[in-house]
């Protein structure tokens, strides 16, 4: 009973416009103080002493560094000339294809997702500079948005992935694993959606194509070369071992400075503090959405809501693969309805208990919950990635849902996909870990 009470305030809360952070801690705090709550001789002092625990605890990771320190490089990144290198380079590479702007979107985008980490940061660095050339080419406002925000979405998956690191700081799954994970689907989600992409400029007559031309594609890799490189030093460092995910978050931040202050000169350090104010605002919100959450948990475990969940899929007696994708369709929903950070810290605890009874690698499942949640970032009525395409693009809420809806039915194939073919998330960690 409890646990329905604490879900119902909170979705009250988020539809009250509520900050999320809030909409989850307000209701668990308000219950843990309620009289009657916990035996009697437990006092609100001692009740407010574990609150305060609870939050720090939820928080108090070496690895968590990384969040602020990812959002910190996307940041630089943004301003620092690389996403325009970026796009440009791409372009070169595919404009001659039918939707070649729309398709060269979608190739920078997986770059720069091996950059920063998120996917609002990677809609928003591609969509400032793609968007405009895409309306220009005659591309429908809507459908920019759309393909912008698919490409953002890629972001969460390509490592390094914000979610995957705060995955793993949960259930104490390697992140690097997580990361080796994430390769193959993000290349696969990225080349889906060139693919629907590419068909529907082609049938609808959207932009125009242009012949290939080495000498451009060979000039363009020039100017993005140091761009280029940097997922290959971060991503690098991470796979071989050389740097953590949190020491790889800050010599990303260094990266992006020496590129984009010292090669591109494009960044002035007069530009810093706002990009360091603008990158940890974000990056505090999710680390208070995760204090908050860890209090939400807390009450939920002290409430036995696991055993009781537990119990019920146990009475479903469902195979294996089954409950996997009875798991899957649950992510889906809760990501059209929930922000990503909120959804792992609230489910995963409870859902990862099932993975043996799933039969699949914990690896692989953290890498399946994260597609299912960067998915959600495409679908309103919480699409980060849509709202951050729709205030560049310009158009509405209902326009952007419409012109991406194909590009979300070819992310939930690739789902499908990695949910029942597991060397698709599993080939590249046993390779560089097994």
């Amino acid at each position: 009973m409890t646990a329905v009470v604490l879900f119902a305030l909170m979705f009250l809360l988020m539809a009250l416009g509520l900050p999320i952070a809030l909409a989850i801690g307000l209701p668990a705090i308000a219950l843990i103080l309620t009289p009657g709550m916990f035996p009697d001789g437990v006092t609100f002092s001692a009740l407010g002493q574990t609150i305060v625990g609870q939050m720090f605890a939820g928080v108090d990771s070496f690895d968590l560094l990384a969040v602020p320190l990812f959002m910190l490089a996307g940041g630089i990144m943004e301003m620092g000339g690389i996403s325009r290198r970026l796009i440009a380079f791409s372009d070169s590479l595919v404009g001659w294809v039918p939707g070649g702007l729309a398709c060269a979107c979608i190739v920078a985008s997986m770059i720069f997702a091996g950059i920063s980490g998120s996917a609002a940061a990677d809609t928003a660095a591609i969509g400032a500079v793609v968007i405009p050339a895409m309306i220009r080419q005659g591309y429908p406002a809507a459908f920019a948005g759309a393909v912008v925000a698919a490409g953002g979405a890629i972001g969460v998956i390509i490592p390094p992935s914000i979610p995957m690191v705060i995955f793993g700081f949960m259930t104490n799954i390697s992140t690097s694993q997580l990361f080796a994970g994430g390769i193959l689907v993000g290349a696969l989600m990225g080349l889906s959606f060139m693919t629907v992409a590419g068909w529907l400029s082609w049938r609808n007559g959207y932009g125009a194509r242009r012949p290939f031309s080495a000498k451009e594609a060979g000039q363009t890799f020039l100017e993005a070369f140091w761009s280029l490189g940097a997922p290959v030093v971060v991503l690098g460092g991470i796979l071989s071992g050389i740097v953590t995910v949190t020491e790889a978050a800050a010599l990303a931040v260094f990266y992006a400075l020496l590129v984009s202050v010292a090669i591109n000169r494009e960044l002035r350090w007069k530009d810093l503090p706002e990009i360091l104010v603008r990158s940890q605002a974000t990056g505090a919100a999710i680390l208070f959405i995760i204090a908050m959450a860890k209090v939400f948990t807390w009450l939920l475990t002290m409430q036995q809501t696991g055993q009781a969940v537990g119990a019920a899929v146990d009475a479903l007696a469902l195979s294996p693969r089954a409950l996997l994708l009875l798991v899957m369709v649950v992510l889906l929903i809760v990501g059209c309805v929930m922000e990503t950070t909120a959804a792992l810290i609230l489910l995963v605890p409870t859902l990862v208990v099932f993975v043996p009874q799933m039969g699949i690698d914990p690896v692989q499942f953290g890498v399946l919950v994260v597609v299912n949640l960067a998915i959600g970032m495409l679908t309103p009525p919480v699409g980060i990635c849509l709202f951050v395409s729709c205030g560049i693009a310009g158009t509405t809420l209902g326009a952007i849902s419409r012109a991406v809806a194909p590009l979300v039915a070819a992310a939930v194939v690739d789902l499908l996909i990695a949910s029942l073919w597991p060397p698709l998330t599993m080939y590249l960690p046993a390779l560089f870990y097994r």
